[in-house]
């Protein structure tokens, strides 16, 4: 080619090529399409397994004396022995033996307060009483003499040694003699009411404990003023509080309308809120002959058959009334689900565990019958969230959705 020719070469500025923008970005070209791909995937399997919207519950421990219960009722462990102590003399607290949670024995001191004037007292009648035991044989021994004087003057009387009248002076003054020494006798015995009351006034300054039991709460410290009637400003009146916890019963409040279903002596189980999994034979020990007309309830109390250290006065109880004693077998936690939770397919007895949005077949072996829940021995634990309904819907890996309650 020439120069010429290559002279003649244009640029057309005009027409430009267009070059297709796709070709440019073939990666945004290829997830566009995967999204749209992916969208009708989701779209023809939502359409092919739809999601199911089902009720649930949960399988749990149950009990089997759930099925021979009559009436449930609840109430709060109570002691039956309970005392606030405090002592018969206002003082100030000198000394305090016990704590919170501490046992302590019938008669035991467990505080007392200043008492020296008690004590002065105490030892003032103490004092007494020996003078008065000194004077009462000094009154014997003088009685003594006055009848072996009186013998002797007898004797000598009768064979005229003596006058008729030492004899009458010897004889009153054994007269005399005996009524000294019984008057010593009765010093004697005002000076040990003396001390007697002394001891009892001295004691009025200790407190013991009336019966054995557990200290509950301590109401007062040392230092602190203790009058019976706790009227002054500043004092208490108790000092501690105790109960005997062999003594403890359930008062549970029953309605007028079920209280039919109670009787003396009739067998209950007894939950503790504190000890949810421990559960405790009582039988029914009274019903309190009085109704209270603001709550249209009878007060039951119940009975610990077997008392537990755990136990504690105060603690909220609920008590099941039962139409038969429990067996051993009675007090054994059994895994159920409601009965609706159960059904048959190509003739196996099978349940619908519940696995984020999806639920899973399993077959179950079913046991007796708890009430409206049925046992369930394998195949299921405790815990499991089952499908309640529509089963009829359901099939294994089927997607379902919680309907809220």
């Amino acid at each position: 080619m020439s120069n010429d020719d290559l002279s003649r070469l244009r640029i057309n500025k005009q027409n430009p090529v267009v070059t297709s923008k796709w070709r440019k970005r073939p990666f945004t070209a290829l997830f566009i399409l995967l999204v749209i791909i992916v969208s009708i995937f989701w779209a023809s399997r939502a359409a092919l397994f739809p999601t199911v919207e089902i009720e649930t519950a949960t399988a749990s421990q149950v009990y089997p004396s759930s099925a021979f219960t009559v009436l449930n009722a609840s109430g709060y462990v109570v002691a039956q022995r309970k005392a606030a102590l405090a002592a018969k003399a206002t003082g100030r607290l000198e000394w305090l033996g016990v704590e919170e949670g501490r046992k302590v024995s019938k008669g035991e001191v467990i505080a007392r307060l200043e008492g020296m004037d008690a004590e002065a007292s105490r030892k003032q009648a103490a004092a007494a009483l020996d003078s008065a035991a000194s004077l009462r044989d000094q009154a014997r021994v003088e009685s003594a003499d006055a009848v072996r004087s009186l013998k002797r003057l007898k004797e000598l009387l009768s064979q005229g040694v003596v006058s008729q009248s030492d004899y009458d002076l010897a004889e009153a003054r054994k007269d005399r003699s005996a009524a000294a020494a019984s008057s010593a006798e009765a010093n004697l015995r005002v000076a040990a009411a003396a001390l007697s009351g002394a001891d009892v006034a001295l004691d009025y300054t200790r407190i013991r404990a009336p019966f054995n039991g557990v200290v509950l709460t301590k109401n007062a410290d040392v230092g602190d003023i203790v009058t019976p009637l706790g009227a002054a400003a500043n004092a208490k009146a108790s000092v501690v509080t105790i109960a005997d916890l062999s003594s403890l019963k359930v008062e549970a409040d029953v309605s007028e309308s079920s209280l039919e279903k109670v009787r003396v002596s009739q067998p209950c189980e007894i939950t503790l809120d504190a000890l949810p999994q421990s559960r405790f034979r009582g039988v029914v020990h009274s019903i309190v002959p009085t109704a209270d007309r603001s709550k249209a309830t009878v007060m039951v109390k119940i009975s610990f058959i077997d008392l537990d250290p755990k136990i504690l006065p105060e603690m909220s109880a609920k008590v099941s009334f039962l139409e038969r004693p429990l067996k051993s077998e009675d007090q054994v936690p059994k895994t159920a689900v409601p009965k609706s939770a159960v059904v048959t397919r190509q003739g196996r007895s099978v349940v619908f565990i519940v696995a984020n949005d999806k639920v899973i077949q399993s077959d179950v072996v079913t046991g007796a019958s708890i009430g409206d829940m049925i046992e369930i021995i394998k195949g299921i634990k405790s815990g499991d969230k089952v499908a309640l309904k529509p089963l009829e819907k359901l099939k294994n890996a089927s997607r379902v959705k919680i309907k809220q309650k």
